[in-house]
């Protein structure tokens, strides 16, 4: 036990134990993307994660002339971020394992352990709650939080013998094994998880999770409503409600091609054949109008792929008649217009969560024309084949992505008859409600793991 190795010991500032060396300085004209001849790799803040350096992406190559050798980074180096937009992210640090040729930038700094100090020792402290809690009360900023030189040097560590850091860091480094193997296990449990969701997901808007209705039907010799039936009821509906200038215009047979075949009863639809479209209020801090009022709204952050993140809604100023026409209903279907290409199309419906809400013009929605047609089934298929659909036919940038209305209303959708759909929907809540509750279970443990970690960590330093 650490208890039996650590007894009182004396504490000493961080510059007694090591020398402190500033990053790599350089002028953008002597960096660069790729490696080349005369460049050297140069380390950032993001490439310290999870108290680990790593060294084989997101690099930045500066030219040698930039680069001191005392910048050149050696093993058993600790790499601290000392400037960041995040009061999270200051103050992390990695370690060095093994030789490496490269260097770190500006905005991190090196803490090279010197003669009889073992250096794992003082990588360990720089994870110990006691770091962390000396980090909060120094890295100060209006915008961006900072760590000056003499903010490190002047960190109190525990400084026992060099024989009681070999013991310490022997015990860490036993009990932390334990524990990653722990946490490896729990990221796998995880990551089948997600695997089984999206098989799930998939079965289900193949028609291939519960049994079609023409099976149970045909077993049983019982007509039923087919899926074909279901959308021209539909587009009776859609015809009833139309407001709009010229003759009305039944909506185009849906492109599908290259998608999967449909089961038997069910039928191809576009979207603006089953659903009206709507975009939403854009964002104009000039809008002035006698009736304005602030409303909570959707943005493209909110609609998460499968689900919306509502712990952060903020609230624009909106005319009352754009209220009324951009008021959420339950059932209503979003999609998100782009961005990121990880953003384009992906939704969830919304299903009335606060008493009144609308949605900003980068986040389209779909109001079902008839409630038989379920909202949920349709955003799964979007966010499993839409997929490809949404990338093959959203304007492509550099790393930027996105989807129109003109796009949007010809995405095909599988119409399974209505009350397929509902054994569908009710069979994927069963599963997807147990995958919750073992991922919360999962999250749990992983939480508990890092509270052990440190409370190894916060009896190791405790001086």
């Amino acid at each position: 036990m650490l208890a039996e190795v650590v007894g009182p010991v004396p504490i000493v500032p961080l510059s007694e134990m090591a020398d402190l060396v500033r990053g790599v300085s350089y002028p953008k004209a002597d960096a660069r993307e790729e490696p080349a001849l005369g460049f050297v790799p140069v380390l950032r803040a993001t490439n310290i994660q999870d108290a680990k350096l790593v060294l084989d992406s997101d690099l930045v190559f500066v030219a040698e002339r930039n680069v001191s050798a005392d910048q050149l980074l050696r093993p058993g180096d600790i790499v601290v971020a000392t400037s960041s937009g995040s009061k999270h992210l200051v103050g992390k640090s990695g370690q060095l394992p093994a030789a490496w040729q490269g260097s770190f930038g500006a905005f991190c700094a090196t803490i090279r352990p010197r003669p009889g100090i073992h250096s794992r020792y003082l990588a360990l402290f720089l994870q110990a709650p006691s770091y962390w809690r000396q980090i909060s009360q120094k890295a100060l900023g209006v915008n961006i939080n900072n760590l000056r030189r003499g903010d490190l040097e002047s960190l109190e560590v525990p400084l026992p013998s060099l024989a009681v850091q070999a013991c310490i860091v022997a015990e860490l480094e036993k009990q932390f094994s334990r524990l990653d193997e722990a946490v490896a296990n729990l990221k796998r449990v995880k990551a089948n998880l997600k695997r089984y969701e999206a098989a799930v997901l998939r079965a289900a808007v193949e028609g291939q999770l519960v049994q079609t209705e023409a099976e149970l039907r045909d077993r049983e010799g019982e007509s039923f409503e087919t899926g074909s039936q279901l959308l021209a009821r539909v587009l009776l509906e859609r015809r009833r409600r139309w407001i709009g200038k010229g003759i009305y215009q039944e909506p185009a047979a849906p492109g599908v091609e290259g998608l999967p075949p449909l089961p038997e009863g069910w039928a191809w639809a576009r979207l603006d054949a089953v659903a009206a479209l709507k975009g939403g209020i854009t964002v104009d801090k000039k809008r002035r109008d006698s009736t304005a009022r602030s409303v909570p709204y959707l943005r493209v952050a909110n609609v998460q792929r499968g689900y919306l993140d509502l712990d952060e809604v903020k609230e624009i100023e909106a005319p009352q008649a754009d209220v009324e026409e951009l008021r959420l209903q339950p059932g209503d279907i979003l999609f998100n217009e782009g961005g990121d290409r990880d953003k384009l199309g992906r939704g969830w419906i919304w299903e009335g969560q606060l008493a009144e809400c609308i949605h900003q013009n980068h986040v389209f929605r779909a109001r079902p024309y008839l409630a038989e047609v379920s909202g949920k089934l349709i955003s799964w298929w979007g966010n499993t084949f839409g997929k490809d659909y949404f990338l093959r036919e959203g304007k492509q940038t550099t790393n930027l992505a996105s989807i129109n209305m003109t796009k949007l209303s010809p995405f095909p959708v599988p119409i399974p008859p209505a009350t397929e759909q509902r054994r569908i929907v009710s069979e994927v809540d069963r599963r997807l409600s147990i995958v919750r509750e073992v991922e919360a279970e999962v999250d749990a443990n992983l939480k508990r793991a890092q509270a052990l970690r440190q409370a190894a960590l916060a009896q190791a330093f405790a001086g």
